[in-house]
């Protein structure tokens, strides 16, 4: 068996394909960096969303006893809220979130009709679909549970998304924004979640990049020899020759 010798020849090679691989990435982290410092901030976080009016709640309403709504199982947390207009209590159950009419105690659906008009707040364009997800998507990734998907025909073609639990407002996304999350994911390779910056690809990315250096400082000093220094003695030599 041949044995492999660690000699600069060695290290250049791998130097320049590991170099010519990082070096790629290297454009990447460039350019997408390039592209989301261009976007307009404004048009990447809100497209212009408008703030939703807030009902306040009747006072002269009686409201049901939350003591009353034990038959939802363990609660945790209770809110007093609005949805459209209708007083309703936000419960945190072991079962995950339930909505109850506050006057009458009785479970509250969030169907399609509730999140078109929750979405229609928040933004004034004629909505073109609403769609249901049982999970998230990529544009909702920090939001959990089922919801509702309401898209608009805008310029941006904007979706907003609407909690199927609880009826609330979560996110609008458009398609800058969509621009920049692409360049984000190119920018810290996180190719699935698009939510990591410590993942293992990146990581390995970071110590081949600190092994890239370290072998060309190596090289760079095993490139020189003594004849490119010739140069210093012979200026060494010449004011001994004139005196």
């Amino acid at each position: 068996m041949k044995r492999i010798r660690l000699s600069p020849l060695l290290f250049r090679r791998i130097h320049k394909w590991v170099g010519l691989i990082l070096g790629l990435q290297f454009l990447l982290w460039a350019l997408s960096g390039a592209v989301m410092a261009l976007l307009d901030k404004d048009a990447v976080g809100g497209h212009g969303a408008h703030a939703a009016h807030v009902h306040p709640l009747p006072t002269e309403t009686a409201f049901v006893d939350p003591a009353k709504l034990a038959a939802y199982g363990p609660i945790s947390g209770i809110t007093l809220r609005d949805l459209m207009g209708r007083p309703v209590y936000e419960l945190q159950t072991d079962k995950g979130p339930a909505l109850v009419d506050a006057t009458d105690g009785q479970r509250v659906t969030v169907d399609d009709k509730t999140a078109r008009a929750v979405a229609t707040m928040m933004h004034d364009a004629p909505v073109r679909d609403v769609v249901r997800l049982e999970k998230h998507n990529l544009e909702a990734r920090d939001h959990a549970g089922p919801m509702w998907r309401v898209n608009f025909a805008d310029a941006e073609n904007s979706s907003a998304y609407v909690s199927a639990e609880t009826g609330r407002f979560l996110v609008k996304r458009g398609d800058t924004w969509r621009t920049w999350d692409f360049f984000w994911m190119l920018h810290n390779m996180d190719y699935v979640s698009r939510s990591s910056f410590n993942h293992p690809l990146i990581i390995f990315v970071a110590l081949g990049t600190l092994w890239l250096s370290g072998t060309g400082f190596y090289l760079l000093f095993k490139s020189f020899t003594r004849a490119d220094f010739r140069w210093l003695r012979r200026r060494k030599r010449k004011p001994q020759a004139l005196a």
